[in-house]
């Protein structure tokens, strides 16, 4: 056996013996330890996770707190800021701090300022309201923070805001010292999650809609599996002043069956874009724990989403519309900007003849039931799956920065998107730019790209976003009613 390895199983049983995360039943499939990692790969995956971190500590508006949707902003686009992105902003303060990027007094700081403005934001059935029910929506204007008033189908998001909570519980759990601003944290951000009035979002129905506004009310969308919307149903069951019922959690799974099958040469419970098998994880530690679906099939839902990048990556290899650039280490499709920009007010659409079609912002993926390729390559897809497959990962990130330097790895990291197959020069784009001999590069980051990368990263090399979390009681009550056990859920 390679020595490597044999660390590798060493430090697995460490972790447990030490009181950390109990082995899944698969754990022979990810055991992996960074500080087994070759040096230079360690200061790689640290300067990766800086940069990514930065984005949240420089985008931030210092008077509100907000973090923006997209940055930096480009000339004439709007400044509104994306209630999810927040939420990971909040988790990276914490990173910041533990990593020694940020003071604790500055993280302090900064959360007070974000929770602040949540907790005292007005809520109201009014068109331009922060929110409404303890629920805000997808997107707030970056100075007034009203609902964003050039995104008119900016909807009240009972998912969107499920990762802004997520946020919320990170800093009511991290910041845990006896000093009255960390005091505050945690009656504010107690406040604020225990506000969201989840049976609402039902509509009177036995599932969470997605999405409610003024002008037409919920848009009937309800969530049901299997999508990225578990944490939705793990925070409105554990909720100790608005609860769902426990039964929620069977109705949302009862669908599972769909998508369950084998695509690459996996099997598991599938979901077309990466992000569908990362967010939930960000903030939710899944190893060796089981609700009663996962417990029928022998995994856990980590381990799904192990299969799910495995299989992502052997799409790319094998590459069946023949993309340029695809390979064992150049993948990953999620939700990303695109080349394709609008035509001009009439005129036609250069896009409408091409043999293959190109998207702008678009959820992209590729999975049992559903393919989404256009050839943008995101390199969150592949970076947030570092917790699940770091001996794929790695050597995806070595690569991806070595092929494309500094047109795709810059001040905060990498760019949210690229496509190696788009080189049209006469063509609006959505965003970005095109690089003779490479293609189209994108000039914008996505703050919902950036959070899975930092997150996830400190996941892979500290457990920490997962530890800090354990500790959470609303995430244990959500987890426990919902039929989760083993793990780290039977430690108390």
């Amino acid at each position: 056996m390679h020595i490597r390895t044999l660390k590798n199983i060493a430090l697995v049983a460490l972790l447990a013996f030490a009181g950390g995360w109990q082995p899944s039943i698969h754990a022979k499939e990810v055991a992996h330890g960074f500080h087994a990692l070759p040096k230079q790969d360690q200061a790689m995956l640290d300067d990766v996770e800086k940069r990514t971190f930065e984005y949240f500590r420089d985008s931030a508006n210092p008077a509100s707190g907000q973090m923006p949707d997209h940055w930096p902003q480009q000339p004439h686009s709007d400044y509104f800021s994306s209630i999810a992105s927040i939420g990971f902003g909040l988790t990276a303060y914490g990173i910041g701090v533990d990593r020694g990027w940020m003071t604790r007094q500055e993280a302090v700081k900064r959360t007070l300022t974000t929770l602040r403005f949540f907790h005292d934001a007005p809520l109201s059935d009014a068109v331009d309201a922060p929110g409404n029910h303890g629920f805000f929506y997808h997107f707030l204007d970056m100075r007034s923070g009203h609902r964003s008033g050039s995104q008119q189908l900016s909807e009240l998001s009972s998912v969107d805001t499920s990762w802004l909570m997520m946020g919320v519980l990170f800093s009511e759990s991290y910041y845990d010292r006896p000093n009255k601003d960390e005091k505050d944290i945690r009656r504010l951000a107690d406040e604020i999650y225990r506000r969201v009035d989840w049976p609402w979002f039902t509509g009177g129905s036995p599932y969470i809609q997605g999405g409610w506004t003024p002008e037409h009310g919920y848009d009937f969308n309800y969530w049901r599996g299997f999508n990225e919307a578990m944490s939705v149903y793990i925070l409105a069951i554990g909720s100790p002043t608005h609860p769902v019922e426990p039964a929620a959690w069977q109705r949302w799974t009862e669908t599972y069956s769909r998508t369950w099958g084998e695509f690459q040469g996996q099997e598991y419970l599938g979901g077309h874009p990466s992000f569908w098998h990362q967010y939930n994880h960000v903030w939710i530690d899944f190893r060796g724990i089981q609700d009663d679906y996962m417990r029928a099939h022998g995994i856990d839902y980590f381990i799904n989403s192990r299969r799910a990048a495995l299989a992502q990556r052997q799409y790319a290899i094998h590459n069946p519309m023949q993309w340029t650039g695809y390979g064992a280490t150049v993948w990953g499709l999620t939700a990303s900007n695109g080349p394709r920009g609008d035509p001009l007010p009439g005129q036609p659409d250069p896009y409408a003849n091409d043999s293959k079609e190109f998207f702008g912002y678009m959820a992209r993926g590729a999975s049992v039931r559903q393919v989404v390729d256009d050839g943008t390559i995101a390199p969150t897809a592949a970076v947030s799956s570092i917790a699940f497959a770091p001996e794929q990962v790695i050597p995806t990130i070595r690569d991806m920065e070595k092929r494309y330097g500094a047109n795709v790895y810059t001040r905060y990291g990498f760019v949210d998107a690229f496509n190696p197959s788009f080189h049209f020069t006469d063509r609006p784009l959505h965003s970005g730019r095109v690089v003779p001999g490479l293609g189209w590069v994108d000039n914008e980051y996505l703050g919902i790209d950036q959070g899975p990368i930092v997150t996830m990263l400190e996941n892979y090399r500290s457990d920490f976003v997962w530890r800090v979390m354990r500790r959470n009681p609303y995430i244990r009550a959500g987890l426990e009613r919902a039929g989760f056990k083993g793990g780290w859920l039977d430690r108390h």
